[in-house]
């Protein structure tokens, strides 16, 4: 293969899956949010006071709010740390963010903590997916 149209095709393999990882991670981590937040069947012991009191995983986005942006950023960081090979990146990325929403989530008892660690961690192995596949597919040709 020429090697000028197997760089060209490399970065565009790295640019596309970029794009995906950025942009289809934002209703991937709604759908995993969703699920999360699911009611739960009640058991023959009766219901769990705590779980009556939460309002719920979803309604805890008007707390956490640019949630959509920051989901955005973060997962474009941590697909250009893991292809830049930079995986100090990932743990940067994750400081500044739990920093960030530390005083918001001390603050509630509401559903918000759990919906930054599950919106996080889906964010996140999104991202990883899609780089390590960027990497693979780069890496046959």
């Amino acid at each position: 293969m020429n090697p000028v149209l197997a760089v060209a095709l490399k970065a565009l393999v790295v640019a596309a899956l970029g794009l995906v990882a950025t942009f289809l991670g934002s209703p991937l981590v709604r759908l995993v949010l969703r699920r999360a937040d699911a009611p739960r069947p009640r058991s023959d012991a009766g219901v769990d006071d705590e779980a009556e009191a939460s309002p719920g995983i979803q309604a805890a986005s008007a707390q956490l709010r640019g949630g959509r942006w920051i989901g955005l950023l973060e997962r474009l960081a941590v697909y250009a740390s893991i292809l830049s090979g930079f995986s100090g990146g990932i743990a940067v990325v994750l400081a500044v963010k739990g920093l960030a929403r530390y005083p918001e989530l001390k603050a509630t008892t509401s559903g918000a903590a759990e919906r930054f660690i599950i919106g996080t961690f889906a964010s996140v192995l999104f991202a990883s997916a899609c780089a390590g596949l960027a990497w693979w597919l780069t890496g046959l040709w």
